[in-house]
């Protein structure tokens, strides 16, 4: 029985107050990988208790790793190894998580038993193929359903190879996958990225004393450290806050503090985005904990105005264009994005989804092939469906701030994902939003 949730806003509001929003997903995902793989014992505070992040540490708990937790977002991780995974009895079943499907493919790829990963019907449409290419290349064997889909077998054998990979296109799960499998592989692996990608993995592994080498785009791992136990405060996840920040921008009479946020700089081109949009964003209380960077985000409200959104800027906010589409939508002119085809394999196409729902709610919103033509304008009511993706359903909750009617939002259970507390936050901030289950 899978349960059906629709949101409703009510037009208006504002944004105050002060908040923290859950832990960084990215970062959840790989503190289990990289904890259950180290020797000695890892305490993660701060582990967002998403669906997404809970299938990895299940797959690990399966492959005989003890975890206990989590408890309030804290949990302890008894490392094994890096030989030290057993084989699982049952496929591993990951859900909606793309990030946990491709980085345990680089991952299980050295292994010495099979493996096979499944996930829901959304996450068995994504592409895997640019992650199979190259670990086959490094002499993985890995058997897929057609076009390279999951369920995906991964056969245990012992013969890794490193291999230099040069990334057709800007990814950091296929730069992880590499990495990951790396660690089991003889010789130097090296990807080169064409565009700066998220690098949670590679200081993560800093983090856990393995060496890893970084010369300009070009990452490299080899099989000749080990992994040693650390503690880990995963910080609140930016591409989560992004709806708050883009919720406080246009709704009026809006000031919000966003707590111990994640600013890495390859995930902060959503506030470069906003704030050449005019937003009115100021960090304060920068410090570094575990590797990454973290800081208290202050956001007003602005009177917003279109921008042609810089290139080099999209892989960095690649998760965030849901609501900064909505951002686009209540801007003053016209806002254009190019170079964002990765956003029509997401979870789902957002690029035509977040077009279709945006003309629903009477902006007017054109879909490229590779991005989108937005005019800001007045935001009306109405129905919208997500598609079961949880960044486009709290996009147009967002919506709701600036619309002059009420917006219902159908699919919306999957922002258990990311984000399960969102609706109860965004109401106590001050959105008018209700929820409600139907089976």
């Amino acid at each position: 029985m899978t349960q059906s949730i629709t949101f409703t806003v009510q037009p208006g509001g504002h944004l105050r107050g002060e908040a923290r929003v859950p832990g960084d997903k990215s970062i959840s995902h790989r503190s289990i990988m990289l904890g259950s793989l180290a020797e000695g014992i890892t305490h993660v505070s701060g582990f967002l208790e998403g669906e997404d992040a809970l299938a990895t540490l299940r797959s690990f708990q399966a492959m005989g790793v003890e975890i206990e937790g989590p408890i309030n977002g804290n949990v302890t991780i008894h490392g094994v190894g890096l030989d030290g995974l057993t084989a699982p009895k049952d496929p591993l079943y990951l859900g909606n998580s793309g990030t946990s499907m491709r980085l345990l493919c680089g991952l299980l790829a050295g292994q010495k038993f099979d493996a096979v990963l499944t996930g829901d019907e959304s996450l068995s449409g994504r592409p895997m193929k640019r992650v199979i290419d190259p670990l086959s290349q490094m002499g993985a064997v890995i058997e897929s359903a057609d076009q390279g889909r999951a369920p995906l077998t991964i056969r245990g054998q012992a013969g890794l190879h490193g291999i230099h990979y040069d990334m057709p296109i800007a990814s950091a799960q296929v730069k992880s996958c590499l990495l990951l499998a790396g660690l089991y592989a003889e010789g130097v692996t090296s990807v080169i990225e064409p565009a700066p990608t998220r690098d949670h993995t590679e200081r993560m592994l800093v983090g856990f004393s393995y060496p890893v080498k970084k010369e300009g785009s070009q990452v490299s791992i080899s099989r000749q450290g080990k992994l040693t136990a650390t503690d880990i405060d995963v910080p609140s996840d930016i591409s989560s806050a992004a709806f708050f920040l883009v919720g406080a921008s246009i709704a009026p009479d809006s000031d919000l503090i966003l707590k111990h946020v994640g600013v890495n700089p390859t995930r902060t081109g959503i506030i470069d985005i906003l704030k050449l949009m005019g937003a009115d964003i100021e960090l304060s209380n920068q410090r570094t904990v575990g590797g990454e960077p973290v800081a208290d985000i202050r956001v007003q409200s602005a009177q917003l105005k279109g921008i042609a959104i810089p290139e080099n800027l999209v892989a960095l906010a690649i998760d965030e264009f849901p609501v900064i589409f909505v951002a686009a939508a209540c801007a003053e002119g016209e806002t254009v994005l190019t170079g964002a085809k990765e956003l029509r394999v997401k979870e789902s196409d957002r690029i035509q989804v977040m077009a279709d729902g945006l003309k629903t709610l009477g902006v007017n919103a054109k879909p490229t092939e590779d991005g989108m033509i937005i005019q800001g304008g007045v935001i009306g009511g109405g129905k919208v469906i997500s598609h079961h993706d949880h960044r486009i359903a709290m996009a147009f909750a967002i919506a709701g701030l600036r619309a002059n009617d009420a917006i219902l939002i159908d699919d919306c259970a999957n922002v258990n994902t990311s984000f399960p507390s969102f609706v109860t936050l965004a109401s106590q901030l001050g959105l008018d939003i209700s929820s409600e289950e139907k089976v």
